[in-house]
């Protein structure tokens, strides 16, 4: 399946082959990092060891809700630095969660069903493609 795209890719958009198994293996990546969060209260502790991660050239090709947690200053750490950086998230994450306090930032259903409502109908002149074909705005 993999050789069959890549040659489809090739053939109609003359894309590498290089530039197709990054873009491949970039997009596994994040969607393994993507399976480890899936709830507010969830945490959890990814580390990306491969050193092709420190090139700019690779990691800018991440998506941008994971590289806003990629700062510099964890990049190319040693083993001893790397666990010390996970020891306290740990600590950190690890704590009792306020329950108030997370009710506070969770949406309540209503308020959900509003803004699904609200997006519907403030759509950007696109609108919704029904059954029929017709544009519902």
């Amino acid at each position: 399946v993999l050789r069959a795209r890549l040659e489809y890719l090739q053939t109609h958009y003359q894309i590498r082959e290089q530039d197709f198994l990054n873009f491949d293996a970039l997009r596994q990546a994040s969607q393994c990092v993507g399976r480890v969060i899936r709830s507010k209260t969830d945490y959890g502790l990814i580390i990306l060891a491969d050193s092709r991660y420190n090139r700019a050239d690779k990691r800018t090709k991440l998506p941008k809700w994971i590289l806003q947690f990629l700062h510099e200053g964890y990049l190319n750490l040693s083993t001893d630095t790397a666990l010390q950086h996970v020891k306290q998230f740990l600590r950190v994450m690890g704590q009792k969660i306020d329950q108030e306090a997370l009710q506070s930032v969770l949406l309540p259903l209503d308020e959900i069903e509003k803004l699904a409502t609200r997006e519907v109908t403030q759509s950007d002149g696109l609108g919704l493609l029904t059954e029929s074909n017709t544009a519902v705005a």
